[in-house]
């Protein structure tokens, strides 16, 4: 590993003096050690603690849903069930539902358009009551929330963070629709709140899930708590599952996953609602049922302690600190190396269309595919056509 036989032994007799030191005065620390020690991630109560946040995914059936009137009585629904829940589990700080559980999927487009709402809305007024009534953070979807410019415009699908005085201190715009079948307007932009008892809280939504840089750019940003609210159906089960974990223990975060269940006529949700520590070991996971949930507490404490002391698999630090101990070795300072060594992140900050056009060279140059053609959506050679169609000078 680079480190002579002399340096190791002068380290060891470094941490032997340190050790004395530190046993001559145990006694008279313990006490102190005992107010201030650190908390620790855990499930299998239903309460909290000052350092912890309990936090409840709640797997909901998947609505199916198509005038204002179906949403509002929904809605009066998810907030009987927060009103329900939070007796249940007193020391609940969040509770988490999932994308779509608002208004449902409206796969007619015209209901879908018709029923977009606003943030603030009679949704979101009536969820904020609830919660400030409650005493409780929620997260809750909107799907859609009218874009700046409807009706022109596809609406966004939306999640908002509303604390336990009713008020929204988020609001986040799905980055990655699922497409080719969401027709959502993507956002934009990742965000982080200062959470309940000050745990840090981004939110992201379903699809957003599948890429890393999500995740990371929520972690770097400062998130301990990463809440991704899924739609997500059938037969992708066994990877989502997983990317939960991978997601949370590449990043040394938390991550409360709220997903959909039941069938809806046109998928089938798969549910699987989980809870995961900063080290991606599962601290609850529901299976398959409908109205189903998790809980668990999660340790303020014990995240910031393993940021700022893990070192082996403490990957925010050592991804902007590479290679610290052969550089620091080496006599070119303690830091490592900052700079990134990815060439496509370059490329995709400094010139987005020669980034598009490496991906196209190796997946294709059009949205549509020809073999599998999904409504909406068109392929090769209606594009082309299209195209030539603009290209054309009017003759008549």
């Amino acid at each position: 590993f680079g480190i002579s036989l002399q340096r190791v032994r002068h380290l060891a007799r470094v941490r032997a003096r340190q050790l004395l030191e530190a046993r001559s005065s145990a006694r008279g620390a313990h006490a102190a050690f005992s107010e201030a020690s650190v908390d620790m991630a855990r499930a299998g109560d239903i309460s909290s603690s000052p350092d912890t946040v309990g936090v409840c995914v709640y797997q909901y059936k998947m609505p199916r849903l198509h005038t204002q009137e179906d949403i509002m009585a929904n809605v009066a629904k998810i907030c009987g069930i927060v009103r329900g829940t939070k007796v249940g589990l007193p020391g609940m700080d969040l509770m988490v539902f999932p994308e779509y559980s608002t208004h449902g999927i409206m796969y007619d487009e015209a209901e879908m358009m018709t029923n977009a709402t606003t943030v603030p809305g009679p949704e979101t007024d009536a969820f904020c009551a609830v919660c400030k009534e409650v005493g409780v953070w929620g997260v809750f979807s909107l799907t859609g929330e009218r874009h700046e410019a409807h009706p022109a415009k596809r609406p966004y699908n939306t999640l908002v963070l509303i604390n336990d005085q009713g008020e929204i201190v988020q609001k986040y715009r799905k980055i990655l629709p699922w497409t080719p079948i969401e027709g959502w307007y993507p956002g934009d932009k990742t965000y982080v709140s200062d959470g309940p008892k000050g745990l840090k809280v981004s939110l992201i939504v379903c699809d957003d899930g599948n890429y890393p840089e999500i995740w990371r750019d929520c972690s770097v940003l400062g998130a301990e708590l990463i809440v991704r609210c899924q739609g997500y159906m059938y037969p992708s089960k066994e990877q989502q599952i997983m990317v939960a974990k991978c997601m949370a223990w590449m990043n040394n975060v938390y991550v409360a996953v709220a997903n959909a269940a039941g069938n809806d006529g046109v998928y089938s949700y798969f549910g699987h609602s989980a809870i995961v520590g900063n080290d991606g070991r599962s601290l609850g996971e529901c299976g398959e049922e409908t109205d189903g949930f998790q809980y668990a507490q999660l340790s303020v404490s014990a995240i910031r302690d393993a940021r700022a002391n893990d070192q082996s698999q403490n990957h925010l630090f050592k991804l902007l600190h590479r290679g610290y101990n052969g550089v620091y070795n080496s006599g070119d300072g303690d830091k490592g190396v900052a700079k990134c060594p990815f060439g496509f992140y370059e490329t995709w900050v400094t010139n987005p269309e020669l980034a598009q056009a490496q991906v196209e060279k190796i997946t294709r140059s059009h949205i549509g595919v020809t073999c599998c053609p999904v409504p909406g959506i068109p392929t090769p050679d209606k594009l082309q056509t299209k195209t030539l169609e603009h290209a054309l000078p009017d003759l008549t």
